[in-house]
C-alpha cells in the first residue's frame, strides 16, 4: 500500500515539471509589449552643412644642400699642410689643402729662364730684321720660339696653381679623410663642402596636380625629431613626368640660418593648392570602401539609405564629396559596419 503511494507521489511531481516547462516555453515565444520599439538602432550623426575647404595634400621629401662638392686634388702629390678644421665653416677660395709643388718650382724656374733667353733672341732677331740681316724666315723662327717658352711656363704655372685646393664656395666642411703627409691622388675625397644657410627641398607629385603648381608657390614642411614648422618656396619643378611613377619633381628653397636644418633629412611637407569656399565634407568614419566605389549612409525618413558618393581629396579628419551628398544632408557616423540599407535607426545629431 505504501508503495502505491510513493508511485503516485512520482507522478503527480513529473506532471508538475513538465507542465511548468511547457507553460514557460510558451511565454517565451510571446515577446514582451516594449520589445516591439527595438528594432531601430541608435547611431550618431551630423548635418552637412558648406564650409571652406583648404586643397593641401601631404607629401614626402628629403633636404639637400644649396650647394655641395667633393673636395679632391686635381694632381697626385704629397699633402703638405691643411688649411682647414673638420665640421668648420670655410670661406669663398679658402686654402683648403697644399700639394707638395717643389719640383714644379724648379720646373718653373727653368722653364722662365728659357724663356727671358727665347725673349732676348726674339728681340735680337727683330732688329736684324730691320735693318735686313736676317730673313724673315730666321725672325718667325725666333718669334715661335719664344711664343714657345711663354707657353711652357704658362703651364707649368697652371700645374702649380692646381696643387692648392681652395674652396669653390663658402659653407660648412665636412669630415677629412686624409693626414699631412699622405700620398694624394685626384681619386681621393678629401672632405665634402656643403653650403647650408638655405637648404632645397626635393619632392614629387601626382601628375594630376601639374596644373595647380606654380614656381613662387609656399609650402610648410616638418622634420624627425622637431615640431617646427618650417617654409619654402617652390623654385623649380621638372618640365616632364616620370613615365615610372606619374609624378612630376619639384624644388623648394628654405632658409636655414640657424642650421637646423640638416642634408639628407626627411620632410613631411604639406602644399596647399585650390581652394573652395562651399565644399561638402564629411568625417573619414563616415565613408565606406565598396567594390564600385564608396558609399555613406544617410538618414531619410528613420531609415538608413546606403548612398553611393564620389570623393575627391581628403584630409586628416575629413573627406571630400563631390558627388551623392549635399548640404543639409544627414551623415550617419557610427556604427557604420552593422548598418544595412533601409535598417530603421534613431539618430544623435553630432557637432562637426
Amino acid at each position: 500500500m505504501k508503495r502505491k503511494y510513493v508511485y503516485i507521489a512520482i507522478a503527480a511531481v513529473v506532471v508538475a515539471f513538465v507542465s511548468y516547462r511547457l507553460t514557460r516555453s510558451d511565454r517565451a515565444k510571446i515577446a514582451p509589449p516594449q520589445a516591439a520599439g527595438r528594432g531601430s538602432m541608435e547611431v550618431n550623426a551630423i548635418v552637412v552643412a558648406p564650409r571652406e575647404f583648404a586643397n593641401v595634400i601631404t607629401l614626402s621629401g628629403s633636404i639637400e644642400p644649396d650647394e655641395q662638392v667633393q673636395i679632391r686634388s686635381e694632381v697626385s702629390g704629397i699633402v703638405r699642410s691643411l688649411g682647414f678644421r673638420e665640421g668648420t665653416m670655410v670661406k669663398k677660395g679658402q686654402l683648403l689643402l697644399r700639394i707638395d709643388n717643389a719640383e714644379l718650382q724648379a720646373q718653373l724656374t727653368q722653364a722662365q729662364s728659357r724663356e727671358k733667353l727665347a725673349e732676348d733672341n726674339e728681340n735680337r732677331a727683330r732688329l736684324l730684321l730691320e735693318k735686313e740681316a736676317i730673313s724673315q724666315q730666321e725672325y718667325d723662327v725666333a718669334h715661335a720660339d719664344f711664343e714657345y717658352a711663354k707657353a711652357q711656363t704658362a703651364l707649368i704655372r697652371a700645374q702649380l696653381a692646381k696643387t692648392a685646393v681652395l674652396a669653390p664656395f663658402s659653407g660648412k666642411i665636412g669630415l677629412r679623410s686624409i693626414s699631412e703627409g699622405e700620398y694624394l691622388t685626384p681619386a681621393t675625397v678629401v672632405a665634402n663642402l656643403m653650403s647650408i644657410t638655405s637648404v632645397k627641398l626635393l619632392f614629387s607629385v601626382p601628375e594630376k596636380y601639374s596644373g595647380q603648381i606654380q614656381v613662387g608657390q609656399e609650402l610648410s614642411f616638418h622634420v624627425s625629431g622637431s615640431d617646427t614648422k618650417y617654409h619654402a618656396e617652390i623654385y623649380a619643378i621638372e618640365p616632364g613626368v616620370d613615365a615610372s611613377t606619374r609624378t612630376i619633381s619639384i624644388r623648394a628653397v628654405a632658409e636655414n640660418p640657424g642650421g637646423q636644418l640638416f642634408p639628407g633629412s626627411f620632410a613631411r611637407i604639406e602644399l596647399p593648392l585650390d581652394r573652395m569656399e562651399n565644399a561638402v565634407l564629411v568625417p573619414t568614419e563616415a565613408v565606406i570602401p565598396v567594390q564600385n566605389g564608396k558609399q555613406v549612409y544617410l538618414l531619410k525618413n528613420g531609415e538608413a539609405q546606403a548612398t553611393d558618393v564620389e570623393a575627391e581629396n581628403r584630409t586628416r579628419t575629413d573627406v571630400l564629396i563631390t558627388s551623392g551628398v549635399s548640404a543639409g544632408d544627414t551623415v550617419l557616423i557610427s556604427g557604420i559596419m552593422s548598418l544595412k540599407d533601409g535598417m530603421p535607426v534613431r539618430a544623435q545629431v553630432v557637432e562637426h
